[in-house]
């Protein structure tokens, strides 16, 4: 799984302007009083002046990672590739490490590996093996990609840009960077956090301060 910056713009200064212009004031930089200003916008939820800088990623992750993140929409614009049009050899996603059952329904899985790690990795082999090779066939009789695609696996890795503004990134990564969150769609919420954070220091840290 990857996470790529694309593209941004605007920085912690756009926030600052574009809350000021209300009196009609413009900074050139940064001061102390303009951090301030930054904190007390998140702290009271006055998004508007986050929603002026923009991000865009690309993104690789197994489908169901990606139809997780899906499921954010407000802010945000999600273009990924197509198996409608592409029929080139698919990868598929293999987890470092086979997760247990939790015990409550509110979490997904326990921090405890399963102790049959290979046999777990095995089933997934097989499973993915088949899929693929059925995809082959399938092209092979001149079936389209896009009723083909129907037996690809859910861990077949997928492409998207992903685009929108600071604020809507920051709903996503305080929800998913939760420790219930699934550790795969964390992982991909820390990827953007991560480049968040460079580009948007003062910003991104108060608005993931929850």
């Amino acid at each position: 799984m990857q996470v790529e910056r694309m593209d941004t713009m605007g920085s912690d200064l756009t926030v600052v302007n574009s809350a000021r212009v209300s009196f009609s004031k413009h900074s050139e930089e940064l001061n102390s009083s303009d951090e301030k200003l930054i904190a007390y916008l998140a702290k009271h939820g006055h998004w508007s002046p986050f929603s002026h800088c923009f991000v865009q990623f690309k993104i690789n992750a197994p489908i169901f990672v990606a139809r997780q993140l899906q499921k954010h929409q407000v802010g945000l614009a999600w273009n990924e590739e197509s198996r409608r049009y592409i029929d080139d050899e698919p990868e598929v996603y293999s987890p470092p490490e086979w997760r247990r059952r939790a015990a409550d329904k509110k979490q997904g899985s326990m921090l405890e590996p399963v102790p049959s790690q290979q046999v777990a990795q095995s089933i997934a082999k097989e499973l993915n093996d088949k899929a693929i090779d059925c995809y082959r066939r399938l092209l092979k009789l001149s079936v389209c990609p896009e009723q083909a695609r129907m037996v690809l696996p859910q861990s077949a890795l997928t492409n998207w840009y992903w685009s929108g503004s600071l604020y809507a990134f920051s709903r996503v990564c305080n929800l998913r960077l939760k420790d219930d969150a699934q550790a795969e769609t964390r992982e991909i919420a820390q990827g953007i956090s991560d480049h968040c954070s460079v580009t948007f220091p003062i910003s991104w840290e108060c608005l993931t301060k929850c």
